[in-house]
Formats: C-alpha cells, structure tokens, sequence
C-alpha cells in the first residue's frame, strides 16, 4: 500500500541532521510523497533545499502561516516573492489562529485574503490553518468564494455541520492525522459522516504524534497508524483507505 503524507514539517528544527532518515523510513514505510507547508522566510530556504535533495518525494508550499503574521506581515509576504520561480504544489500553510493570540486578528484576515488570491491567480490549492477561528475562516472564504477556491483543512477538529458549511464554499477536502487516534478526540466521530473521498492523511509532523507514539516526536512513517484508525472507525478495509486518501491527495495536489 502507498500513501502520501499531506503536511509535515520535515524541515523544522526537531529534525536537524535527520530529514534524511526521516524521508527513508517513510518511504520504507509506504509513504512515498510527502507535502511540505511553508511557514516563514526564516524557514523557507532550509524545506526548499531538503526538496531539492529528494525531488519526486517531498513536495514544497508557499505561505505565511498565520502565527507569523505580526506588524511586519506585509514584508514578509514580500520574501515570498523570492521564490516565486520555484515549483509548488500549494499556497500554504495559511488562515488563521486565534488560539495563540488575537493582536493581529485584522492583519491575518488580510493575508489570508491575499494569499488566497494567490492561489486563484496560479491555480493552485491552498492548506487551510484554522485554529480557534472557524467562525472567521468561513467569513473570509464567504467573501472570497468567486475565486473558485480548493485546498483542505489541515488538521480538522470541527463538527459535521461545520464540514457541511465548508463545502459549500469551495472544492475542499479535510486533513485527517494523529489526533484521530486520540481517546476521547471528537474528530473520530465526525470522520466516520465525511465521505472518504473527501479525506486526506496527514501527521503535522513533528507534532501531533499518533497513538502508540504519542509523547515522541511525530514523523511521515507513522501514516499508516492513522490510516489504520481510519480503518476501524468507518469500517472501510485498509486496502481502500490508502488508495482513496492517495487518489484524492494525487488529485488536489497534482503530484
């Protein structure tokens, strides 16, 4: 079986002098395609170098993530300028997290909007933060919906009803990863009314790792984990799991 991991962050500091291995087990693992979410400028270089050194494997994003936009957020959209050369597969990671802080409530929605035009003016699907804030996501997506927009929610925690919202909003599908094998997590109902051809697998790697790992650092080979919980919670066999979560990210990503 093969699988593609749609978010991790390879690249963070967590995997220092790592990434390689990291990459090999993976793919010893079956998970063979790996999406890189940017983050910043003080990152980017270092996910667009570790690409380089696996093309066909891992697949770099371009986007400022909500938690860096601060009073300097329009100069570091400009950095992204700098790469707008290099292949991607994604705007992302991008939206918004009021779990953290408010301050630059404003100056989020405003970078989201940007960047989702972004997306519509290259064509690409755009990775979705929401933390804390769907009520504002929804806003923003309501006011940006004639961009045509696709993409998916990374790591989803909200109810059916909200998914049913979502997807009147666009062509979207939703990033499911460790939390899922978490007791008590409310996501494992909700994934079992979301149809599986509108999923996706994820880890968020370093973090979010998924039982038994939990309390170690997360890592692409742990996938299968995910999948496997997956399995059990909607009753559909393993076999059917990995390739509909691969089809639908080969789909959304183009890869």
């Amino acid at each position: 079986m093969r699988y593609i991991d749609t978010h991790s962050h390879l690249y963070d500091e967590a995997f220092v002098q790592e990434e390689d291995a990291a990459v090999e087990r993976a793919v010893a693992s079956g998970v063979d395609r790996i999406i890189l979410p940017d983050i910043d400028s003080q990152s980017r270089q270092a996910m667009f170098d570790l690409a380089d050194r696996h093309p066909g494997t891992l697949f770099p994003c371009l986007g400022l993530h909500p938690t860096s936009v601060d009073g300097n957020w329009e100069e570091e959209m400009e950095k992204m300028t700098d790469f707008r050369d290099r292949s991607i597969v994604a705007i992302g990671e991008i939206g918004i997290d009021c779990y953290w802080s408010k301050e630059f409530l404003e100056q989020q929605k405003e970078a989201f909007r940007r960047q989702l035009a972004i997306a519509h003016e290259r064509d690409l699907p755009v990775i979705i933060h929401s933390r804390d804030a769907s009520a504002v996501i929804l806003e923003v997506l309501k006011e940006c919906r004639h961009l045509d927009l696709r993409g998916t929610f990374h790591a989803f925690s909200g109810s059916i009803e909200t998914y049913r919202e979502i997807s009147r909003l666009g062509d979207w599908y939703i990033g499911i990863g460790g939390v899922l094998t978490y007791k008590k997590a409310s996501i494992a109902e909700t994934v079992k009314e979301i149809p599986l051809e509108r999923i996706i697998l994820e880890t968020d790697s370093p973090y979010l790792t998924p039982v038994p790992f939990r309390g170690k650092r997360n890592e692409s080979a742990y996938i299968p984990h995910i999948a496997s919980r997956l399995s059990e919670l909607t009753g559909v066999d393993l076999v059917t799991i990995a390739a509909q979560t691969t089809q639908n990210a080969e789909k959304l990503f183009g890869i």
